[in-house]
């Protein structure tokens, strides 16, 4: 993938007339409805591709005004377009994207949208790496995820959690990304984001993760050479201590970590699930991460 034509730009449509002036300006569209089985406006995806300019880097999304001033602040553009454009009760998203120069930066090349999990395996498998946030959230039970493929195979160096907002700007100048789901989801408790780094040095990859929910299993996975995210995914709510725990080896690496609101287990050993819910003693969703 690395003579591929960089994405430059990106925008959405939220009525048919918008889409008239994307393609007339140059944009191309994925053809998946962003509100599948929602009842909103069709919201579509689009792209551009342009020689010598800025390719991008980074893509985010927010889905509560908390969420923005962050992502401002660190030098995103937003497209001033609602993904749930039309649907009553839904959360506002939006999406934001940056260009960025760091080494934890690598141009996009391609994108991808999926709605169902079936369509998932076939790009994990081929390096694609998944998004975090769910661009139906709370807008239907059909959740879609956008996917994007980068100019050279990627890893997983670092990760980080916050549980709150206060910090954003600094992870997002620091080359981070920001895992869009909150692990404490419709539990109560703060918003808590994990987040990564990435790099194309396979030899600086983290090789393994695992959750503990009880100190019996932090005491096992200490003794069993992990080391522990000093962040509790479960703060602020009457849930049991939750943390994610990490650790490197020779021969393995981690390409991508996903979180899903639901068990999502795929065919065949495409990812490692890690069957412990993030949520574990209260009653948020139960959330889960996987990885491969």
């Amino acid at each position: 993938m690395e003579n591929a034509q960089q994405i430059t730009k990106l925008d959405i449509s939220t009525t048919k007339k918008e889409e008239e002036i994307l393609s007339a300006q140059g944009y191309q569209f994925i053809n998946v409805n962003l509100n599948e089985a929602a009842g909103g406006n069709e919201v579509l995806l689009w792209y551009k591709k342009e020689s010598g300019k800025r390719p991008v880097t980074r893509i985010e999304f927010s889905f509560t005004d908390k969420m923005k001033p962050g992502l401002a602040d660190a030098g995103y553009e937003q497209v001033e377009k609602d993904l749930n454009a039309g649907v009553s009760n839904a959360d506002h998203i939006f999406l934001w994207y940056f260009y960025g120069s760091t080494e934890y930066d690598m141009p996009i090349v391609d994108l991808k949208v999926t709605k169902a999990a079936k369509e998932e395996p076939p790009l994990i498998k081929d390096g694609w790496e998944r998004l975090g946030c769910d661009l139906n959230r709370n807008a239907s039970k059909t959740i879609i995820y956008l996917w994007v493929k980068r100019e050279k195979t990627s890893y997983i160096q670092e990760i980080a959690g916050t549980v709150d907002f206060s910090s954003d700007s600094q992870m997002f100048e620091e080359g981070y990304t920001r895992v869009c789901e909150d692990t404490n989801r419709n539990a109560g408790g703060n918003y808590v984001f994990l987040w990564y780094r990435r790099t194309t040095d396979k030899s600086k990859a983290l090789t393994d993760l695992n959750v503990s929910t009880s100190h019996q299993e932090e005491s096992k996975l200490q003794i069993e050479g992990y080391k522990k995210l000093s962040v509790d995914l479960n703060e602020g709510t009457k849930g049991n201590t939750v943390y994610l725990w990490y650790r490197k080896e020779e021969g393995q690496s981690i390409q991508v970590m996903l979180i899903n609101h639901d068990i999502c287990i795929y065919p065949g050993p495409v990812v490692t699930f890690i069957d412990k819910n993030l949520n574990e003693g209260n009653k948020g969703c139960a959330m889960y991460i996987a990885y491969k």
